[in-house]
C-alpha cells in the first residue's frame, strides 16, 4: 500500500543569509530559544537578538528564488538590549513587522516583551461582536491596541512620510508628529504572579452588580441606554499560578467621574508640565518636547487561578474565536480549556516540550472527496482542530475539537518547528465562497523545507 502523504511541499527558504542566524548547525531553528518566527503568507521572518531576516515569496513561487532583507534595529548596548518577539501586522493595503525588544516601549511599559499577539473576531451568527487588536504582552502586563487605530496610523504614517518603513533614520524621539499618538489599553495581570505568557481571549459582559447599579440608575432618570463601556477576558499562564483568568474594565475607574478625570487630569497636567518645563528652563536655548507618561493600569479583576506546584504553564495557543486555549505545562501535559466557562475540558499526557497550534481541516468525507471544480468550500465545511507537535516523537498530531478523535499523525523530521500565517486584518469584504482556513505549515530547520499541511484528509 502508498504511503499517505498528507503535506505539500513549498520550496525550501535555504540560503547564506542564514548562517547569521546560526544555520548550518543541526536543531538550529529550535534549540536556540533566542531565534524566533514569524509567517505571513507571502513572507517569513526569522530573527535573533540583534539580526531579523525577511525571505518574501510570491504565490506559486519558489521560497528559494526569494528577495531576502536583512533589518538591524537600533538597540541599546548600556541596556544590554535584544530582540524579544517579532509579529506581522497584515491590513488590506499595508504590511509591517512589529518588533519588540529586552526593554519594552518607554511610552507603554518599560517590562521586556515575552509576546506579540493578534486576533480578531468578525461579527457573526456564532459571535455578538466583532474585535481586532494586537496585544502586547509582559511580565505581567498586558497592552491592547484597537486594529482600526493601529491600521489609521500606519496609513497616515505612509502617507505623510514618503519613505519605506524601515527608514531607521527617523527621530525616534519625535513622538509628536502629525499621525499622532496610538491609544491603547495597559492592564497589570500579576497579581497571581508574573506571566510567562497571556491573551485577551475576547469581550464578555460586565459583572452582574454593575448591570443592575446601572438599571437603577437609568430607570431612576427615565433614560433608556446601555453602557458603553466594554470588558475583556484574558488568560495567563505561569510559574506561580498554571493558569489565571481576569476580566479587564476599558476605564481606569469604576465612577463616571472617575472615568473623566482619567481622560482629562493627565492631558491637562501633560500640558501644565509642558509650560512648567518652558519657565522654568527657559535659559536652555533648545527645550525639548515634553515626555510621553505611561498612562496608569486600569481594572484587572481575577476571576479564577488554578495552582499545582510544581507544575507551570509554559505556552498558550488560541483558537480562532478566541473560545479555546491550548495550553502546555512542565510535566509535558496539553489542557485544552474552554476561556468562556473556564474550565479544561479536555487533556492529553506525554507530550514534553509540545508545541501546539489550532487549525482547520475538511473532515467531512462528503465534503472533502468532492471533486467538483464549480464547487467552492465555505467555512462551515471545514472543522476546528488541534494540532499537536511532539518533538520527541518525532510527528505531529491533528485532533478534531473538542472531543474528537485524532484524525492525522504526520512524522516530522528533527529540527522542525510548526508556524501558522498571521491574522490579516480588515479581511471582513471577502465572500463566504472565498474562505480561507486556518493552515498548518511546517519548517524544517535543517533542510530549509517548508511545506503546509493538506486541508483534505486522504
Amino acid at each position: 500500500m502508498a504511503r499517505r502523504n498528507h503535506t505539500t511541499d513549498l520550496g525550501s527558504i535555504a540560503c547564506d543569509d542564514l548562517t547569521d542566524l546560526g544555520a548550518g548547525k543541526e536543531g538550529w531553528l529550535v534549540e536556540n530559544p533566542n531565534l524566533l518566527t514569524a509567517l505571513d503568507t507571502h513572507s517569513i521572518a526569522l530573527a535573533n537578538r540583534s539580526t531579523v531576516l525577511v525571505i518574501e515569496f510570491s504565490d506559486g513561487a519558489d521560497p528559494s528564488g526569494a528577495s531576502r532583507v536583512k533589518i538591524r534595529p537600533t538597540l541599546s548596548p548600556i541596556e544590554a538590549e535584544s530582540i524579544s518577539a517579532i509579529e506581522w501586522l497584515v491590513f488590506d493595503n499595508v504590511r509591517v513587522l512589529a518588533i519588540g525588544t529586552s526593554c519594552g516601549s518607554q511610552i507603554v511599559n518599560t517590562g521586556r516583551i515575552i509576546k506579540l499577539r493578534v486576533r480578531g473576531t468578525k461579527k457573526d451568527l456564532t459571535q455578538d461582536t466583532s474585535s481586532e487588536e494586537i496585544c502586547v504582552v509582559m511580565p505581567g502586563v498586558i497592552a491592547r491596541f484597537d486594529g482600526s487605530d493601529m491600521q489609521s496610523m500606519l496609513q497616515r504614517w505612509f502617507q505623510e512620510s514618503h519613505t519605506q518603513f524601515w527608514d531607521h533614520k527617523r527621530d525616534p524621539d519625535d513622538s509628536g508628529s502629525s499621525f499622532g499618538r496610538l491609544p491603547y489599553q495597559l492592564w497589570n495581570v500579576n497579581k497571581y504572579g508574573s506571566c510567562a505568557d497571556a491573551a485577551v481571549t475576547g469581550i464578555m459582559p460586565p459583572p452582574l452588580m454593575e448591570v443592575q447599579l446601572f438599571w437603577f440608575l437609568n430607570s431612576a432618570a427615565f433614560i433608556v441606554g446601555q453602557s458603553s463601556q466594554r470588558y475583556f477576558r484574558a488568560i495567563t499562564i505561569g510559574d506561580d499560578a498554571v493558569i489565571s483568568a481576569f476580566r479587564l474594565s476599558e476605564d481606569r475607574s469604576r465612577s463616571l467621574v472617575g472615568a473623566i478625570l482619567s481622560k482629562v487630569v493627565p492631558a491637562t497636567f501633560s500640558t501644565i508640565a509642558s509650560f512648567s518645563k518652558m519657565i522654568w528652563r527657559s535659559e536652555q536655548k533648545s527645550p525639548k518636547k515634553p515626555e510621553a507618561k505611561p498612562q496608569s493600569f486600569a481594572r484587572a479583576s481575577p476571576l479564577t487561578c488554578f495552582k499545582d506546584h510544581p507544575r507551570k504553564g509554559e505556552k498558550l495557543t488560541l483558537s480562532p474565536s478566541g473560545t479555546l486555549a491550548a495550553i502546555t505545562d512542565s510535566l509535558g501535559r496539553i489542557l485544552l480549556l474552554d476561556t468562556q466557562a473556564l474550565v479544561v475540558v479536555r487533556l492529553w499526557k506525554g507530550y514534553r516540550e509540545a508545541s501546539c497550534l489550532f487549525m482547520e481541516m475538511l473532515a467531512n468525507k462528503d465534503k472533502a472527496s468532492s471533486s467538483s471544480s464549480y464547487y467552492e468550500h465555505v467555512k462551515s465545511d471545514y472543522c476546528l482542530c488541534l494540532a499537536i507537535h511532539a518533538p520527541r516523537k518525532g510527528i505531529i498530531e491533528v485532533w478534531q475539537m473538542r472531543t474528537g478523535p485524532r484524525l492525522l499523525t504526520i512524522p516530522c523530521s528533527k529540527g522542525s518547528k510548526i508556524l501558522q500565517p498571521t491574522y490579516r486584518f480588515g479581511s471582513s469584504s471577502e465572500s463566504a465562497s472565498s474562505y480561507i482556513p486556518l493552515e498548518l505549515f511546517m519548517l524544517n530547520g535543517d533542510s530549509g523545507q517548508l511545506s503546509v499541511v493538506n486541508r483534505l484528509l486522504n
